[in-house]
C-alpha cells in the first residue's frame, strides 16, 4: 500500500535580479579591466562580453546571466564620464598615490562604483558600496578590498549624503 503524496504548493518565483545586477557588475569590470589592458574598444567589448562571456558555459563553469542593460551602462558610463569620476576618485586616494598608479583591476572597479554613485541616484549609495566591495572580493585581497570599501564610502557620502542622513 502506497501513501498519498502530500500535494506541493507551487514554489514562490525567486528574484534573480539581483543576483543578474551583481553579475552585471562582475562582468563590468572584467570588461573595463580588459579595455585598460588590452586597448579594446568599447563596442567591441560590449559584443565579446554579451556573445561570449555573458550567461555562457566556459570551462565547465556556468556564468551567470546578467542584467545586460545595467552592464551596458556601467561600461559605456565609466568610459563616457571618466574625465569627472578619474578626479573624484584622484581626491579620495591617499597622497601620493593618483588613480594612475593603482592596479588595473582595482582601477576597474573604483570606476565602476564610482560611476555608480556619481551618475545612478535610483541605486541605493549603500548598494553600491556593498555590491563592489563583493566584486573586490572575487580578485583582489582583504586589504585592498578594505580600500575599496573605504575610498567609495568617502565618496558616496561626500556624493549623496541624503542616502545616510537619519
Amino acid at each position: 500500500m502506497t501513501t498519498p503524496s502530500k500535494p506541493t504548493t507551487p514554489a514562490k518565483p525567486v528574484n534573480h535580479k539581483p543576483l543578474r545586477k551583481s553579475a552585471a557588475r562582475l562582468n563590468a569590470v572584467q570588461a573595463l579591466y580588459q579595455m585598460d589592458v588590452a586597448a579594446t574598444p568599447l563596442a567591441e567589448i560590449l559584443a565579446q562580453f554579451e556573445s561570449h562571456w555573458i550567461g555562457q558555459e566556459i570551462e565547465g563553469d556556468e556564468i551567470a546571466a546578467a542584467d545586460v542593460t545595467l552592464f551596458r551602462d556601467i561600461v559605456g558610463g565609466v568610459v563616457r564620464e571618466q574625465r569627472v569620476i578619474d578626479p573624484i576618485l584622484d581626491a579620495a586616494l591617499v597622497r601620493g598615490w593618483p588613480l594612475k598608479r593603482i592596479e588595473t583591476v582595482l582601477r576597474a572597479v573604483l570606476r565602476a562604483g564610482a560611476y555608480e554613485l556619481t551618475a545612478r541616484p535610483d541605486i541605493p549609495a549603500r548598494v553600491v558600496v556593498a555590491e563592489y566591495v563583493n566584486v573586490a572580493a572575487a580578485f583582489l585581497d582583504r586589504e585592498e578590498t578594505g580600500m575599496v570599501n573605504a575610498v567609495l564610502d568617502g565618496i558616496a557620502r561626500e556624493q549623496r549624503p541624503g542616502d545616510f542622513a537619519g
